[in-house]
């Protein structure tokens, strides 16, 4: 529920926001309360408890408790804890992983179904897929490539902007191109689409909505983080694309059938093998 209230907040109203920031801040407290406390407590009205409670899913403020208590009692960690500088190493861990468990229940929540869909459908289909991103989305663009070189389609990843831009123009319309950008604004990376577009190839984006990356791409998978970037970031947008690509390659790898489910299992056996201490020498 805290989640879903994260996922919400941006798009309900004002008065609504105000409720979702008192969540937010005391869940215990809220679990205790009437609805008339509730709306005093804000300084809203009870319509607007009632229409905040429906706009996360909840048949009215008794159904929203509930869940906010299941959530409490699971252990489910507060939201938005920055680190700051007399935080102990226990203190930092716990803010780390709680900032991180609840980005990716936002962007679980906000991910939308047809856009996987979409995007699995292309780059199964696909001859060769690239991947691109620049800085820290470079790094992200090779792991998502390590996963996808193992399902039998020709993949690379390049992290250097000007070989990308290059590279884009060699592709056609049977190629695909993965691109990772957070901000979604990057120059170099927007270059680089609009060549592997003009040949014809399609373009997945693991990217943040309103860009002008999204607004490009062929399908975007969507990853809305705000993070500020000082040094005790702890770059959740990061995990985010992480688990995206990883939803992805997955998604990618059914599509394949039992033969690429054959192979990937002489392959672990291959593996298993090799790492024995009865392998042979030589």
């Amino acid at each position: 529920m805290l989640g879903r209230i994260l996922a919400v907040r941006d798009q309900i109203r004002p008065s609504e926001r105000k409720l979702a920031d008192h969540v937010l801040a005391q869940p215990g407290e809220v679990i205790t309360l009437s609805i008339a406390e509730m709306a005093q407590r804000v300084g809203v009205s009870e319509p607007t408890v009632a229409r905040f409670c429906a706009a996360l899913g909840c048949s009215g403020f008794r159904e929203f408790k509930i869940k906010l208590a299941q959530d409490i009692a699971a252990g489910m960690p507060f939201i938005d804890q920055d680190v700051l500088p007399g935080d102990q190493a226990a203190g930092i861990a716990g803010k780390v992983f709680d900032r991180t468990i609840a980005t990716l229940m936002q962007v679980r929540n906000n991910l939308s179904a047809d856009a996987v869909e979409r995007a699995a459908d292309v780059l199964s289909k696909a001859r060769r897929i690239e991947f691109y991103g620049s800085g820290n989305s470079g790094t992200i663009a090779e792991d998502i490539q390590r996963k996808f070189f193992r399902l039998g389609v020709p993949t690379v990843a390049y992290s250097d902007a000007h070989v990308y831009f290059v590279s884009a123009l060699s592709l056609g319309p049977e190629d695909a191109v993965v691109v990772v950008s957070n901000s979604g604004r990057t120059r170099d990376v927007l270059d680089s689409v609009q060549n592997a577009l003009s040949v014809g190839a399609a373009v997945v984006a693991i990217t943040r909505a309103d860009s002008p990356l999204t607004r490009l791409a062929t399908v975007s998978l969507l990853a809305d983080v705000d993070e500020e970037f000082d040094i005790y970031s702890p770059l959740t947008s990061r995990i985010s694309h992480l688990v995206l690509g990883d939803i992805l390659s997955i998604a990618v790898a059914m599509r394949k059938g039992d033969a690429l489910r054959e192979r990937l299992a002489r392959s672990n056996q291959m593996l298993q093998r090799g790492s024995s201490p009865d392998w042979p020498a030589g």
